[in-house]
């Protein structure tokens, strides 16, 4: 198991600006495709409530709790993360034995079609206390989440969208010259990388669609 969301981005930012900052109220974890089961298992023992019928229906990719003691919901991504698009957030489960890594991390908060302001606060988080590229542990691996937009049109779009956010939207979080300097750098880096990144043949053939289909998944949709 490997926390993702934004229990994750606590853990690797040893100092978040106060503007950053935000409540923790809900746990969600990742667990590879085979292992929920024993992750629910193992949940049920320390006291959280399962949501059944969703469990029943949904157990292959995703698992609801509640921890009704401290009314604080946890939930369980198997395999992959499905909401807006699908981000294989397991693949390289093994690179961290706390968190899923951070360019999946990253990609977690890229791929939100209504960003909120949680999310952008999480982005920018991220994006500040890590280095885009490079061969350090602890930086944003941006050639795997290029590789991930060169095959995915819609996920490519979502992005785009969200990272001309992060330079519209970097004055309203009261950061400092340097710290907003710093984030829009790096958001520009990965686009940099990400138009590079040569493009599959389904990322062309999606990208002649447009914004005449929609390329996104509604979450409320997927949860279902």
């Amino acid at each position: 198991m490997r926390l993702i969301g934004g229990l994750a981005n606590y853990i690797h930012t040893e100092e978040i600006p106060p503007s950053l900052q935000r409540s923790y109220d809900d746990i969600d974890i990742a667990t590879p495709k085979g292992a929920s089961r024993r992750v629910g298992d193992f949940f049920a023992r320390l006291g959280y409530e399962p949501a059944r019928e969703f469990n029943a229906l949904q157990g292959d990719r995703r698992l609801l709790f509640c921890d009704r003691a401290n009314n604080r919901k946890l939930d369980v991504f198997v395999g992959s993360f499905e909401m807006c698009h699908t981000i294989p957030i397991t693949r390289r489960i093994e690179l961290d034995d706390r968190t899923i890594p951070l360019a999946e991390l990253l990609l977690t908060k890229l791929q939100v079609v209504e960003l909120n302001d949680k999310d952008l606060r999480d982005i920018a988080t991220l994006l500040n206390a890590h280095e885009v590229g490079g061969a350090a542990s602890g930086s944003i691996k941006r050639e795997f989440i290029a590789s991930l937009t060169a095959d995915d049109g819609g996920l490519w779009r979502t992005v785009k969208r969200n990272l001309e956010r992060v330079h519209d939207r970097i004055g309203s979080l009261s950061l400092d010259a340097g710290a907003q300097a710093r984030i829009v750098e790096r958001a520009d880096a990965l686009w940099e990388d990400i138009e590079r990144m040569p493009k599959s043949r389904k990322w062309r053939v999606r990208d002649r669609v447009g914004d005449r289909k929609r390329w996104y998944e509604l979450p409320d949709e997927v949860r279902r």
